[in-house]
């Protein structure tokens, strides 16, 4: 469906772009949606930074989860996962990703604390959108946050998932939701996994991606 994340964020983009030059901020979320972040922030002229937002992996098997933790500490779990699990693994499991969200914190962002989003849109983007656990944590901390308006976008996102989401976020932009939907890599034609030192790049190269000011509007949503 898409022949890179470059070509991801250019229409999801121009799927937002209702929120061009509106008074708010997009937080993409590692590592791969900060590709997007960048191209959808520099076509709506808005600011950008990252909010991180880790998988809470079974022991058994890494590549599910089951849920996620934000780095203010919001949890989403998914339903009925204590039964498959003992408390002493999902307390090591969440002790091990929490000490990842320091590390990305400190390597990704300079150790930086997140932007503040206190009355803020905040729209919150990743290059794809599988179970939804990671985003689900990212939405309930701009929650606790007391963002003015959560923004969900990706180009692709499994329909449950993209349902789920569309009752936590006010609103879900999504540009394809395929029936059959397994792994993000399945929908671009050239992927590979963004390493921390792209990520770093990104940001300083782009500066966190500042827009002109001049003759803006703002407080569009």
């Amino acid at each position: 469906m898409f022949n890179d994340r470059k070509e991801a964020g250019q229409k999801l983009g121009k799927a937002l772009e209702h929120y061009r030059g509106c008074d708010g901020i997009i937080l993409a979320i590692p590592k791969g949606g900060v590709k997007i972040g960048y191209y959808v922030a520099e076509h709506l002229d808005i600011p950008w930074s990252i909010i991180i937002s880790r998988k809470l992996p079974f022991p058994d098997n890494p590549e599910a989860g089951f849920g996620a933790i934000a780095e203010d500490g919001s949890t989403f779990f998914i339903a009925d996962f204590s039964k498959r699990l003992p408390l002493a693994v999902i307390q090591k499991v969440l002790e091990e990703q929490k000490r990842e969200l320091k590390r990305r914190i400190d390597v990704l962002r300079d150790g930086k604390p997140l932007p503040e989003i206190t009355g803020k849109l905040v729209i919150l983007v990743d290059d794809g959108i599988a179970m939804g656990s990671t985003m689900q944590a990212a939405v309930r901390l701009c929650r606790n946050k007391n963002a003015s308006k959560i923004v969900v976008a990706a180009p692709v996102a499994g329909p449950a998932a993209a349902a789920e989401l569309a009752k936590a976020a006010d609103e879900v932009v999504i540009l394809e939701q395929p029936p059959f939907f397994h792994a993000v890599a399945e929908v671009y034609k050239n992927w590979y996994d963004v390493s921390d030192d792209e990520v770093v790049q990104i940001l300083r190269k782009n500066g966190y991606y500042q827009p002109n000011l001049k003759g803006k509007e703002h407080g569009r949503s």
